[in-house]
């Protein structure tokens, strides 16, 4: 090979590479629909901050800061819920999430039985994934979720009934007794059906 087509090659290479988009996930993945994101916090201390508004072009940036629980009857939240366009999750069969988190992130199921309109428990169905400071891509099945151990045992358990859910909840996973501070961003999410 000469010099010649050598110093060609490695051009075109290198344009190449300089043309290669940062993200292939950033290029096949969606935009996020800011209709079905929003966010809340407890009334009695906790906070959200962002980065001028909570979607931005990388997706979901939101900074928690939770209060630790008050007393035995006001607890503290905090909180990114996304509610999919669909009324429920019903012939989802499984959750595909890109998001970096401070600490562990728990995934709340949004169910009726369990919440406002239910029991107001609000044990819904949860599942643990692990802090992350890189972009994580997981996929998680029903199967992962359980009711978490405080739930009361007055709160039937009517197990997870897809019809019934209307949202997923995105929580770092600070703990009542302690509060804490995190940074949630979500890249995309997918139900898989």
């Amino acid at each position: 090979m000469t010099p010649l087509v050598k110093l060609a090659l490695v051009g075109l290479t290198a344009t190449s590479l300089l043309n290669t988009p940062t993200s292939l996930a950033t290029e096949q993945t969606p935009a996020l629909v800011p209709s079905q994101w929003s966010y809340a916090t407890d009334p009695y201390g906790s906070t959200a901050t962002f980065r001028n508004q909570m979607i931005t072009a990388d997706g979901v940036w939101v900074n928690f800061k939770r209060i630790p629980r008050v007393d035995p009857k006001r607890n503290s939240w905090v909180e990114v819920i996304y509610s999919p366009e669909a009324n429920s999750l019903a012939d989802t069969k499984k959750i595909s999430l890109t998001y970096k988190c401070d600490i562990p992130l728990l995934i709340k199921l949004s169910q009726s039985h369990y919440g406002k309109d239910g029991d107001k428990t609000y044990a819904h169905y949860q599942t643990k994934l692990p802090a992350s400071s890189d972009w994580n891509t997981v996929e998680v099945n029903f199967d992962d979720f359980s009711r978490p151990d405080w739930t009361p045992k007055s709160s039937v358990d009517h197990g997870i009934v897809l019809n019934e859910i209307t949202a997923l909840y995105l929580t770092p996973s600070m703990t009542d007794k302690h509060g804490g501070e995190a940074t949630l961003q979500v890249h995309a999410i997918e139900l898989i059906r």
